[in-house]
């Protein structure tokens, strides 16, 4: 048996286990293992910070956005699971039921990808899927870093004006820096899951207006918390730790639009 038939098999037995019989035990393993990570950062942050800023935001950020996709990812198989069981919520009467039956009718798993004799077991935990999450969020930390200095010097905050230079802000980072960063993050998904322009354009015409959307429901307030209270240096933490929920709805609305 070759290393890759063993690793192959250790998976499908790691994603056939539930704790609970609810739980992913792969999934919240990951995730723990996350957890540990951030603890470690939280702990160290401000030195890490002191002596490699933009090096510290880029691993932060990796860190947060992969447990952003592992809790999506985990929300997925809990839920896939409990519609495909016997005895499970009806699809016609359970609103998540209807979308992860809709989700299954477009995007059938591969066979290769499938645990064996279990075809009503939920998609096994995707590492390359959280790979592609990590690298993005590597990645787009050094242009936040830079986008938020520029704020911090364009909208001073001072003791006599505070909300104002606050609210410039926002306006500028959701006019100018939300579209394109969400076009960013569709067409480096789309690009490192194998897709060419013909893919991007899909992804663009069936969901970055939506997400665009969502984006102005949730994230000028956030951002007016944040760049109105918080100090520089934490920042892009928490937006990172705030947009969680956030990168997990991106990753379900990727997901849930890839051929």
């Amino acid at each position: 048996m070759t290393f890759n038939d063993q690793r192959r098999r250790l998976l499908r037995q790691l994603n056939s286990r539930y704790i609970y019989g609810k739980y992913p035990l792969l999934h919240l393993a990951v995730f723990l293992f996350q957890l540990a990570m951030v603890s470690i950062l939280v702990r160290k942050f401000n030195s890490y910070y002191a002596a490699r800023p933009v090096l510290t935001t880029m691993i932060t950020n990796a860190v947060l956005g992969g447990i952003a996709d592992t809790v999506a990812q985990a929300l997925t198989a809990i839920r896939t699971r409990a519609v495909r069981k016997p005895g499970g919520p009806d699809p016609k009467n359970d609103f998540l039921a209807i979308e992860i039956h809709e989700l299954d009718k477009r995007n059938p798993w591969p066979e290769a990808e499938l645990i064996p004799d279990s075809r009503r077991s939920p998609p096994p935990f995707d590492f390359e899927r959280l790979t592609r999450f990590m690298a993005y969020g590597f990645m787009m930390a050094p242009v936040q870093h830079k986008w938020f200095g520029f704020l911090s010097r364009t909208f001073p905050l001072t003791k006599d004006a505070g909300t104002v230079p606050a609210m410039k802000r926002v306006a500028f980072d959701q006019l100018l820096f939300a579209p394109v960063g969400l076009a960013c993050f569709f067409t480096f998904m789309t690009v490192a899951e194998g897709g060419g322009k013909r893919a991007v354009a899909r992804k663009f015409q069936d969901v970055y207006v939506p997400a665009l959307k969502a984006n102005f429901m949730v994230w000028p307030a956030v951002q007016m918390l944040n760049f109105r209270v918080m100090p520089i240096q934490f920042q892009i933490p928490f937006v990172s730790t705030v947009g969680i929920a956030w990168t997990a709805y991106l990753s379900l609305t990727n997901s849930s639009d890839e051929s």
